[in-house]
C-alpha cells in the first residue's frame, strides 16, 4: 500500500465497519479544519469566537481538538459567526 487511500480501501475490504468509522473521522476532521482555518484567517481567538457564539471557550477548544463533536445547532451557530455555510450533497453510493 502506497497511499492513505490505498490503505483505506484495504481496510474497507477487510472490515467495512472500521472503514465507515474512518470515513466519519475524516468528515469530522474536514469540518473542524475548515472552522479552524476560517477562525484563524479572520484573526479571531478561540475566546473571541466563543464570546460571539455565546458558548464557553473550552467548548471551542474541545471541538477544535476533536475531543467532542458539537450538536448541529452549535456547529451552525459557529459557522454563522465565521461566515461559513454547511452544504449537504448526496454520496456516490446513493446516485
Amino acid at each position: 500500500m502506497r497511499t492513505w487511500n490505498d490503505y483505506k480501501e484495504h481496510v474497507k475490504s477487510v472490515d467495512p465497519e472500521i472503514g465507515k468509522d474512518m470515513d466519519e473521522v475524516e468528515n469530522i476532521s474536514a469540518i473542524v479544519s475548515a472552522m479552524v482555518e476560517q477562525r484563524t484567517s479572520l484573526g479571531l481567538s478561540q475566546r473571541e469566537l466563543a464570546s460571539m457564539c455565546g458558548i464557553a471557550q473550552s467548548s471551542v477548544a474541545r471541538i477544535e481538538s476533536c475531543k467532542t463533536v458539537p450538536s448541529l445547532d452549535t456547529l451552525l451557530n459557529i459557522f454563522r459567526h465565521l461566515g461559513l455555510q454547511l452544504t449537504v450533497t448526496p454520496t456516490k453510493s446513493t446516485i
